[in-house]
């Protein structure tokens, strides 16, 4: 884990985030480390998660196409 302000990354929050909301951020694939950062919105100097670019990717389409477990 790295903190997430040692990061220098453009952080996105989901449009489905609603002001207030407990929400994870992301940032472009982080180029040094091949990497996509995630972290909790509400402590952005707290620590990020790094993810696989290729994990992050199929993440992102397994909710798009809604094949996640209920």
């Amino acid at each position: 884990m790295i903190s997430a302000s040692e990061l220098s990354v453009s952080w996105r929050k989901s449009s489905y985030s609603t002001n207030g909301g407990n929400c994870l951020e992301w940032a472009p694939a982080h180029i040094p480390t091949g990497t996509v950062p995630i972290r909790d919105s509400k402590n952005p100097d707290g620590p990020a998660l790094l993810f696989p670019a290729r994990s992050w990717r199929a993440f992102i389409s397994a909710v798009n196409e809604d094949r996640l477990p209920h």
